[in-house]
């Protein structure tokens, strides 16, 4: 199976990988560094990738549903349900977090973790999960000394390793900058439909209201 991988809930990022048997192989991969040209760049960096594929179409469309900042998130979805309209696949969600939990299982943890990454307002985006990857929390939108004790793998951690430590939640060295990216969040959506499992749909986990309101000059005008 070709697919093509989305994910903008902190980075534009952007694979196209394929799928033989058990083997995901990674055709070609984009991210951003900047951190809020996802509008500007995802749609290049999609173009760019499926060139150099050859231009083939892919079969499936695998998106970050966050959880992320509500601009971020709807670039993405956006894009991933126009192609698949366009493209006539289907279009498969993913939480955001689940990607750097595939990362930290290849780090061989000892027993369970916590993802986290920054969520603004000095709080953190986080779920829990057991040692093999497997979901057993979350997600959640907290301040940093609400998560569990224990390992923490995410550049949420790395924002605020101080805070963390006073709860007994340590950061893991090496994932200090970790942020969701394509690759991960593909390879993870690629293994779970060859097991024949189902993924999530395309419904954003914002988890807290926009920061954006109607200015009180204009309810009025609206109502």
């Amino acid at each position: 199976m070709l697919l093509l991988a989305i994910d903008t809930s902190a980075n534009a990022s952007a694979a196209l990988l394929e799928s033989e048997g058990d083997t995901v192989k990674v055709l070609g991969s984009f991210t951003s560094n900047v951190g809020n040209d996802h509008s500007e760049v995802l749609a290049p960096a999609i173009e760019s990738l499926l060139e150099q594929a050859g231009g083939r179409t892919p079969e499936a469309i695998a998106v970050g549903v966050g959880p992320g900042p509500f601009t971020g998130l709807r670039v993405g979805l956006a894009t991933a349900r126009t192609l698949g309209f366009v493209w006539g696949i289907p279009v498969h969600g993913v939480m955001s977090l689940d990607a750097i939990a595939l990362d930290a299982v290849a780090h061989e943890p000892s027993g369970d973790f916590t993802v986290a990454i920054d969520a603004r307002r000095k709080e953190l985006y986080w779920a829990r999960y057991g040692k093999t990857g497997a979901l057993l929390e979350g997600p959640h939108v907290s301040v940093a000394e609400e998560l569990p004790a224990g390992p923490v793998y995410g550049a949420g951690g790395g924002l605020y390793a101080e805070r963390l430590a006073t709860v007994g939640a340590d950061v893991v060295p090496g994932f200090e900058q970790a942020h969701p990216g394509a690759v991960p969040l593909g390879t993870r959506a690629l293994r779970i439909l060859s097991a024949g499992e189902t993924l999530l749909g395309t419904e954003p986990l914002y988890l807290r209201e926009s920061d954006a309101k109607v200015p009180a000059v204009m309810k009025g005008k609206l109502l």
